[in-house]
């Protein structure tokens, strides 16, 4: 069964103590680990949204006269120290301080992204109504960006503002299914999920296949309550594209994990809570993001990352500019400027996750030399060859999905 929700204490809690990724945890925990279950959701997604064009939503632009910039974005998500100011310890973010020095624009930074359901219903009354939601970038991942799309309720990127992004962004997210030519989104961070083992209890897994029917494994695997990233290897299980699939291949693909759950062989569907459990061998292999192994293994070497024999999924999280956000053209600096080789290497080392940016790899030896092998931020070619997105949704398909997904979790 899925474990018991925490509260917002125990959550404060595990982000100080544990060692996962630091914005992992809730961004796994967002359906289940939250208490966001399928009904949140379905609120959040059930009601018919209504569509705009760029014709019908204009937005005005006031960024000559007006040097400030909302970002909304996932707690823990961007390069923070500790400083001392008038005698008491402060948080300051040194890559944004740089920004707003360099720029002169003043950013008013939130981190008010933790669950992208949840986030989507805080903002969509507005942008259904053609309104201003007070943020002039947030950050969402794939599937929900792509909602937001095919809704409408995004302006429209001026690639001759962000040439850097035009120069460096890496090869294999230049042209995801959902937004071919990056009209409107820019990745701020990527991840893969794959699958993670400790190496001190268990042989290699090499494969999902393995994970829902090696007879060693059973009761002692975890899979992600997150439907996008475990149905993408469902989905590659059953012969099907992830990026491209009927409702027929989904729905085979619902049959198959509820058949391996039935049989006893995942122990939960989890947000990255699974992360402590495998360091503790309450588990011994689970679907994991590659950002949190990174953390584990700096204490724990016996944790060990796979990419699976049917393939990885890659997922972004991306900075999208939304309709009647009136500094378009500060949000494309800041998405420029974040585009900067040696800025983003030193984003990646404190966030631990993949860096969207060419050159940040050669950059991070000066910035942190023990990271610039380190295949889970800068992967090679042939992981990313194996590497796939999950398909984007329309509304009605996602909520129809979520149900399917939410009746075998038991969300």
């Amino acid at each position: 069964m899925p474990t018991a929700a925490p509260s917002p204490d125990e959550i404060r809690r595990l982000l100080a103590r544990a060692p996962v990724s630091r914005r992992g945890f809730l961004r796994g925990a967002g359906l289940a680990g939250l208490g966001l279950g399928a009904p949140t959701l379905l609120s959040a997604c059930g009601t018919k949204a209504a569509k705009q064009t760029a014709s019908s939503c204009v937005s005005k632009d006031l960024s000559s006269s007006q040097k400030t910039l909302h970002f909304s974005n996932w707690p823990l998500y961007l390069d923070e120290k500790k400083v001392k100011r008038n005698g008491k310890k402060v948080t300051v973010h040194p890559t944004l301080d740089q920004f707003e020095k360099q720029s002169g624009i003043q950013v008013d930074y939130v981190t008010d992204v933790d669950d992208n359901s949840e986030f989507f219903g805080v903002v969509r009354n507005q942008l259904a109504d053609c309104q201003s939601t007070g943020r002039d970038i947030f950050t969402l991942t794939d599937w929900m960006a792509a909602r937001l799309v095919d809704l409408g309720w995004l302006q429209k990127l001026d690639r001759s503002k962000v040439p850097n992004v035009e120069a460096n962004l890496v090869t294999n997210l230049r042209s995801p299914s959902w937004d071919k030519k990056r009209d409107y989104s820019v990745p701020w961070q990527s991840g893969l999920t794959g699958i993670a083992y400790n190496a001190k209890l268990t042989k290699e897994v090499r494969s999902f296949e393995e994970l829902l029917t090696r007879p060693d494994l059973k009761g002692k695997v975890t899979l992600l309550s997150e439907m996008h990233d475990t149905m993408l290897f469902m989905l590659l299980l059953e012969g099907a594209d992830p990026e491209k699939f009927t409702a027929d291949q989904f729905g085979s693909a619902i049959e198959r994990l509820k058949k391996a759950n039935d049989a006893g062989q995942i122990r939960a569907f989890t947000g990255n809570e699974y992360a402590q459990d495998l360091v503790k061998g309450n588990v011994v292999a689970c679907e994991a993001w590659s950002g949190d192994v990174i953390q584990l293994q700096f204490d724990n070497p016996d944790i060990k990352f796979v990419a699976p024999e049917e393939g990885l999924a890659l997922w972004s999280d991306n900075m999208l500019v939304p309709n009647k956000a009136e500094h378009k053209a500060n949000a494309e600096k800041l998405m420029n400027f974040y585009y900067q080789p040696e800025v983003a290497a030193t984003l990646a080392a404190w966030v631990n996750y993949i860096c969207p940016v060419e050159g940040a790899k050669q950059a991070m030896e000066k910035v942190d030399s023990t990271l610039v092998d380190n295949k889970l931020i800068f992967p090679d070619p042939s992981t990313l060859a194996k590497a796939k997105d999950f398909m984007g949704l329309d509304q009605k398909t996602e909520q129809s999905y979520q149900k399917q997904f939410a009746t075998v979790t038991g969300a």
